[in-house]
């Protein structure tokens, strides 16, 4: 392999043959394997490093919408410090998240799954292929006992891991079968399985947006309901076209879903708070009550032009971070039922104080917008749902003792930190300084420093060991 790479180097591209060029492929293939291999050992060393203190102090999956807790690996591997994935991560350039998962996959192929494990580091399994196996046996449900992920490593590995998403499935539910994991599911009897299910639900998928700006909706209802659902968005769809509408069916059922869910119904259109027929078109419109008020945070560059306002064609929705062009929000506000405010735009780079700990409205604002995220390196929850954070903590005894206020509440002091981060921040050596607004520098326990600003991550430096004590 180091010849052919040699030869490589030496010549250039357009030099090679296409033999030699299928060959450092290859070679650089066997490479990139052996260094994810590496990767995996690496990580689990890392965590070999760190054992939590206690139970309560062990990284762990947080369950959307609860407070459960899943493990990072399965039942039979050592627990790991909370604190010590976000430094790891930071140095590979990967979120928390994803550092808890390589150390997570690292220790379930280790412990449980050891055969695998074996074939990764033999060059006959990539680490991407065995890391899906242990994210499976790690995330099943029920959870799986040792011997049973222990039964899925000898399936997986006579074959040399080569399964594919669904026999990996059904392999796992194999393995819950055999071992009797599963509680018994009286919704699945054939004949009263169905008093143990309520199918009823309502689901807005709205993280896959359309490029016409729709979602899909999917419902199950009462029978009841759903007829009555139907009658209405067919009144409605039809007083529509009476008053003009010239779209499809399916577009005006779709906007009488809307109307129905701002509280408004296909009576409303005629007769508004008792109004007539003979009332004119505008007055009916002034009588109506305001029907959408959506709360959308839209940022749009705009530029002075001969003393008028000129918004760019595109911009950025912070819901959900979705690019927004301009015709669409003015779309969305067309409706004179719309409720529309406007806030006054608030300067990023103007240093807001106030006195006391307590942080008012328009500071939190004003560092919402300006970091847009969690600014801990690499992670993105989305501003509004982080912690504001002294940056030098706030001092509640400093007024009392006559001492300067080293933490104040002010602009240039306070940063987005999602509670995770925050928790890091406040427990462990890790620390930040903001040099200039919006732009971050922190440094981890072990000296490596990142820069954080709106465009991402970027490290500073790059440490280097400390040199072995003399004997």
């Amino acid at each position: 392999m180091s010849e052919v790479l040699a030869a490589v180097r030496e010549a250039g591209v357009d030099d090679l043959t296409a033999f030699a060029l299928l060959a450092a492929l290859r070679d650089r293939k066997a490479v990139e394997d052996q260094a994810a291999a590496d990767q995996l050992d690496l990580a689990a060393r890392w965590a070999d490093l760190h054992p939590p203190e206690s139970i309560h102090l062990a990284a762990a999956f947080t369950t959307p919408g609860s407070e459960h807790e899943e493990p990072i690996a399965g039942d039979g591997c050592p627990l790991v410090a909370e604190f010590c994935v976000a430094e790891l991560g930071a140095v590979l350039g990967i979120s928390t998240t994803a550092a808890k998962k390589l150390i997570g996959h690292a220790l379930e192929l280790r412990h449980r799954l050891p055969r695998l494990w074996s074939q990764v580091h033999a060059g006959a399994v990539p680490a991407w292929r065995a890391r899906s196996v242990a994210e499976a046996t790690i995330h099943a449900v029920p959870s799986l006992t040792r011997d049973a992920a222990s039964w899925v490593d000898d399936q997986v590995t006579a074959v040399a891991g080569k399964v594919g998403v669904a026999q990996l499935d059904r392999l796992v539910a194999e393995a819950i079968k055999r071992f009797q994991l599963a509680q018994p599911d009286r919704a699945a009897d054939p004949d009263d399985g169905y008093l143990y299910v309520d199918p009823r639900h309502v689901t807005v998928l709205d993280q896959d947006v359309h490029f016409a700006g729709t979602v899909h909706v999917e419902a199950d209802l009462d029978l009841a309901d759903g007829i009555d659902l139907d009658h209405a968005l067919s009144r409605d769809a039809a007083t529509q076209k009476a008053l003009g509408s010239t779209e499809t069916l399916d577009v005006r059922r779709a906007k009488a879903l809307g109307n129905l869910a701002r509280t408004q119904t296909a009576l409303d259109l005629f007769h508004a708070r008792g109004a007539t027929t003979t009332t004119s078109t505008d007055d009916r419109k002034d009588d109506l009550p305001v029907a959408r008020e959506v709360v959308l945070h839209a940022h749009f560059d705009a530029d002075l032009v001969e003393e008028t306002t000129v918004f760019g064609p595109t911009g950025r929705m912070e819901n959900r971070q979705k690019l927004l062009l301009l015709e669409q929000l003015q779309s969305w506000c067309s409706d004179s039922r719309t409720k529309v405010t406007v806030k006054p735009v608030i300067d990023l780079n103007h240093n807001l104080s106030a006195p006391g700990y307590e942080i008012p409205d328009r500071i939190r604002e004003q560092v919402i917008l300006r970091d847009r995220t969690c600014v801990f390196p690499h992670c993105t929850r989305p501003a509004r749902a982080c912690d504001i954070d002294h940056i030098s903590p706030y001092d509640h005894d400093a007024e009392a003792e006559g001492r300067p206020q080293p933490g104040p509440t002010r602009s240039d002091n306070l940063a987005c930190l999602c509670r995770s981060h925050h928790r890091l921040k406040t427990f462990t050596s890790w620390h930040y300084a903001m040099v200039e607004p919006g732009v971050f520098e922190w440094t981890s326990p072990h000296g490596h420093q990142f820069r954080r600003d709106r465009s991402g991550t970027t490290p500073i430096n790059h440490i280097e060991p400390p040199p072995p004590a003399r004997p």
